[in-house]
């Protein structure tokens, strides 16, 4: 295992900072670990009118606390960027610049002869698709890579979980571990008595019918500005 796929059962759950403390907990193990962006939409341009690095990288980057690798500067960590803040087939479509996915192949393979172990954060869902013929999990399928899924506890989270983990399942793909992220807790619209409940449900789902997946937490405070942000990690994790 070299490469982890870190996806979410939903847009604005928390992927970038699940995956950048991810990052974190493994360098703090020893691992040495990158992490890559599949594919980013709705970045701004810079003064010379060019893309600059996808923000989820820079995200990535202040969470491990560390600067900017040479694969970050010359883009192997997220070959395709788009300005348009859209799903990635529409983003290129109107950019007229078409997604090329052997490209982002041989990308994460160039960072796998470099580090011991990738983390591909996906753009959005499971489902969302790259290109007009290819949808995110049909590409992982190809690839084979294990997946680490963020949730979290707003009304709706455990139907959305459950639809995901038969979509990996459907593919014959591995639930590596499942992520529960804080960051609707204390929004307006998350009930703590949903909350936890979805906690303890999904808990016991995944002990029922993926007791091989690990249950992570991903602590309330966490954010690109905490220097103190963590997740915890169980020693047989990879």
């Amino acid at each position: 295992m070299s490469v982890l796929f870190v996806s979410g059962i939903d847009t604005d759950i928390g992927k970038t900072y699940a995956t950048g403390l991810l990052a974190k907990a493994l360098m703090q193990q020893g691992v040495n670990v990158i992490t890559q962006k599949l594919v980013q939409t709705g970045i701004s341009k810079q003064a010379d009118g060019e893309l600059g690095i996808a923000d989820d990288i820079l995200s990535h980057r202040q969470l491990m606390q560390m600067p900017l690798q040479p694969c970050d500067l010359d883009f192997t960590t997220c070959p395709y960027r788009y300005e348009k803040p859209a799903s990635p087939h529409l983003s290129a479509a109107l950019a007229n610049q078409p997604l090329n996915i052997n490209v982002i192949t041989d990308a994460t393979k160039a960072l796998q002869a470099d580090y011991e172990m990738v983390l591909l954060e996906g753009a959005g869902g499971l489902l969302v698709p790259i290109n007009e013929q290819l949808l995110t999990l049909d590409y992982i399928a190809e690839q084979g890579y294990p997946i680490v899924l963020v949730t979290s506890g707003r009304l709706g989270s455990i139907n959305h979980t459950l639809l995901s983990l038969e979509a990996i399942k459907s593919r014959g793909l591995m639930i590596h571990s499942v992520i529960y992220n804080h960051i609707h807790d204390d929004a307006e619209q998350t009930d703590a008595e949903i909350a936890n409940s979805t906690i303890d449900f999904l808990q016991a789902y995944l002990a029922r019918y993926y007791p091989k997946a690990h249950w992570l937490v991903l602590a309330k405070q966490a954010n690109e500005h905490s220097d103190d942000a963590d997740i915890a990690l169980p020693t047989a994790f990879i």
